[in-house]
């Protein structure tokens, strides 16, 4: 279905007009409601343009007022498998993302959305990557491993220190390239929820890596 929108530059004389698919509108209406009225899309030069300079300089519209925290005393329902790894999505596809969150079977909900919508923006979905949470007690913390099981070729550490994984140091928003698999170190969500720079880092390499 396609909708049209138009979406006014920091110029308010000079609207800019993009073609895109109905995942990155609701990806964009999601991460600046307010600033568009109007937008025609499908090209995909198009979508990484806009998203590249304006949606991660203005952030992410979740309302950190709104977030709320399981309590420490609420047993978390952590999802079980009768395989090494218990995950969300298809691990054939090579690409992996890893977290760490002892009070969410996966992500905090405000984090699975933004993730969702991130990745929608690149044309994945949780059904083509793989997801797995390194603080369910299923789940081994351990590289080798986690190779084994998954046979990655892009990982994603989000919020996840490299050296849990006894791992090399990598910076933030970096990458170690192995001979199978390159590991990509970023943020989690819940810091990009509050840090303008750290979006923008995180999208400008992101989309590069995804692309790669």
């Amino acid at each position: 279905m396609s909708v049209e929108y138009t979406y006014k530059s920091l110029d308010p004389s000079v609207p800019l007009r993009y073609n895109r698919d109905d995942a990155a509108i609701s990806f964009i209406s999601h991460l600046i409601p307010n600033k568009m009225n109007n937008l025609l899309t499908d090209n995909p030069a198009a979508l990484q343009a806009l998203m590249s300079e304006t949606i991660f300089s203005t952030g992410f519209s979740t309302d950190q007022g709104g977030v709320s925290q399981q309590g420490n005393t609420e047993e978390v329902a952590f999802d079980s498998s009768s395989e090494e790894f218990v995950f969300q999505g298809d691990k054939s596809t090579g690409v992996l993302f890893i977290l760490r969150y002892p009070e969410f079977p996966y992500f905090s909900p405000q984090a699975e959305e933004a993730f969702v919508k991130t990745i929608g923006a690149l044309q994945l979905t949780p059904h083509n990557v793989a997801v797995v949470n390194l603080a369910n007690p299923q789940n081994p913390n351990e590289f080798k491993r986690i190779m084994e099981f998954f046979k990655p070729t892009k990982i994603t550490l989000l919020g996840v220190e490299p050296a849990s994984l006894k791992l090399p140091e990598i910076a933030h928003n970096s990458y170690m390239r192995g001979r199978i698999a390159t590991v990509f170190n970023t943020f989690s969500f819940e810091e990009m929820f509050v840090d303008i720079e750290k979006k923008k880092l995180f999208w400008g390499e992101f989309k590069n890596f995804i692309g790669s």
